[in-house]
């Protein structure tokens, strides 16, 4: 008989798939790492149960602990499979500019979620990062991810993510395109593709709002370039350890409003049920169609998927009311 053990176990080994219509005014072949495939249907299921099992394995989760992470939702839902099979409590702390459902199914999946105030501060009592930080310091048996900063995110992606997109494209992949948030799937699949050929280009996606490309362009990390955004999951007012830079060749930043069209267009034309940060990738694979030539291979990640968005995203209401397109 075939059988997974549990459902850690059918994380990875997500499919390739040709994007045609959302982007024919691309020269290039296209090629979607849909991520979604995950148990989690996210990207993170992946470092999730890397962070979790390196926590275990040097004593830093203990058994019967709790783990304790700062989130938009999708590292919390890998954590949450984790946390189940493993016997372990959960608590997210998340922001208020995230998704109604994202809550939802944290809280479907066991987890205690924590909501606090997006336009604070980093460093603000009120942020996310602060809360989580102090709440792992006042539960006993507790462990603090900080995804954001933790080496095993990107790890998971040199190990699988990196491996998958390599062996699945024959080695031949010229370009990969991808949504920047903690930096841990940017860095560790750059790492691994550059280790195979260093001529491969690695492009970050980044949102009006973040400070990522300023950053990387200049190495001024400017608080002017830091105003709120809608786009989820990509972007940041912080530097995460988990960016290397040094591997990152360019930045592209997609606004609020194309990565929304972008998004709907994904499951309209090629009935990929996407996420919001998976609209902004497609787009940015559309601006930065100038770089690409009729025979390269561009492999762009999608991050999760659209069950997250459905009051959102992929309601009409909720996209007049923020001014954008519905067509």
């Amino acid at each position: 008989m075939k059988f997974k053990k549990n459902i850690l176990e059918t994380i990875g080994n997500t499919p390739l798939i040709k994007l045609n219509r959302v982007t024919d005014d691309v020269d290039a072949l296209v090629l979607a790492k849909v991520e979604y495939f995950n148990p989690g249907s996210s990207v993170k299921d992946r470092m999730a149960l890397k962070m979790v099992e390196d926590a275990e394995n040097d004593g830093r989760l203990k058994p019967g602990g709790t783990i304790v992470e700062g989130t938009s939702g999708n590292t919390g839902m890998g954590l949450a499979l984790a946390a189940i099979v493993k016997g372990y409590k959960l608590i997210c702390v998340s922001t208020d500019k995230q998704s109604k459902e994202k809550f939802d199914i944290l809280r479907a999946v066991g987890a205690e979620v924590i909501v606090c105030p997006t336009n604070v501060e980093p460093d603000d009592p009120r942020s996310y990062y602060s809360t989580s930080k102090r709440i792992s310091e006042e539960i006993e048996n507790s462990w603090y991810v900080n995804q954001y900063d933790n080496p095993s995110n990107t790890e998971a992606h040199y190990l699988s993510t990196g491996p998958e997109i390599w062996e699945q494209t024959d080695g031949k992949i010229t370009h990969f395109v991808v949504g920047v948030g903690t930096g841990g799937t940017i860095s560790g699949v750059a790492r691994f593709l550059k280790e195979k050929n260093p001529n491969i280009k690695i492009w970050g996606i980044d949102t009006y709002g973040s400070v990522f490309k300023k950053f990387h362009e200049t190495g001024i990390f400017d608080k002017n370039e830091i105003y709120p955004y809608i786009t989820e999951g990509i972007g940041e007012d912080i530097i995460p350890a988990n960016v290397n830079f040094d591997l990152i060749d360019a930045f592209e930043k997609v606004t609020d409003e194309d990565a929304a069209i972008y998004t709907r267009r994904l499951a309209k034309q090629e009935g990929i049920f996407a996420g919001n940060s998976c609209g902004a990738a497609v787009r940015g694979v559309v601006q930065l169609k100038k770089h690409f030539s009729r025979n390269d291979v561009v492999v762009v990640l999608l991050h999760d998927s659209g069950s997250r968005y459905v009051g959102k995203i992929y309601n009409d209401d909720w996209m007049k009311d923020n001014g954008f397109n519905t067509n």
